[in-house]
């Protein structure tokens, strides 16, 4: 199954992406504050995959002027239900649809990794005004959780991609993984919890690339058996999700 597809795949679930996707801390948006060593309010904000709006919500809350950029139908009809008075344009950042040095941050949440970043990271760069940020961030899995490693390998194995290394990558190398090498980047994790019932759980993890591309019979099989498992952890049908938002934020010279 190829990248395309699995980017793709977001389309035909984008109202089950809405629904039970985390969206991310306050402390998420502080930092970023910190680090653009200016207010989000007032900023010219591009949020660019923003798929059904999830981070362009919380910069809109903060009074960032948002552009929203996202390539898939699906994704795009589904924010402008959430977000009716939201700008969209379709796009992507390997050619965003922006004017030179219009931005002041560039924002993607979950994201970049669907990006060729020999085209993306010169696409920010011409678009970010001089002093300008570029904001990457990913919801990640907190392993140091026992089910919810287990959870991970399991959902490795039934779809057959690689299991998740329980060590995280130190900065120098998370930065070289991202296409920012030679930039002045920061990075932060910040640790947070949501509780949800059991439904909404299963349901964000049905809406993972890797379920989608599978088809509805694969993702059930999974699901049902994992239902019984979650149910003996959490027998009162709250599950606590704990992530670690991997942030990096480079500033355009």
């Amino acid at each position: 199954m190829t990248t395309t597809s699995r980017a793709h795949s977001f389309n035909a679930a984008a109202a089950q992406y809405a629904a039970n996707r985390p969206s991310y801390p306050p402390a998420l948006l502080d930092t970023i504050d910190e680090l653009m060593d200016r207010p989000l309010a007032g900023a010219r904000v591009a949020d660019v995959g923003a798929g059904t709006g999830i981070a362009t919500v919380l910069l809109r809350e903060r009074g960032a002027d948002v552009l929203a950029v996202e390539p898939g139908d699906g994704m795009t009809a589904e924010f402008r239900r959430t977000l009716p008075g939201a700008p969209i344009v379709r796009g992507d950042g390997n050619a965003l649809p922006l004017a030179d040095a219009s931005h002041d941050l560039i924002t993607y949440a979950q994201s970049w990794h669907w990006t060729d970043t020999t085209r993306s990271v010169p696409e920010a760069l011409r678009v970010l005004r001089p002093g300008g940020a570029l904001a990457l961030w990913w919801n990640t899995s907190a392993l140091d959780v026992p089910w919810i490693a287990a959870q991970d390998e399991r959902v490795a194995h039934h779809c057959g991609v690689k299991s998740p290394s329980k060590e995280r990558p130190d900065d120098e190398r998370a930065i070289q993984l991202a296409g920012l090498a030679g930039l002045s980047v920061t990075r932060r994790k910040l640790r947070w919890s949501r509780a949800v019932p059991l439904d909404t759980h299963l349901a964000n993890i049905g809406s993972h690339s890797a379920f989608l591309v599978l088809g509805e019979a694969g993702a059930r099989a999974f699901l049902t058996e994992e239902r019984g498992r979650l149910g003996a952890i959490f027998p009162e049908g709250m599950v606590e999700e704990t992530y670690v938002v991997d942030l990096l934020v480079a500033a355009r010279p």
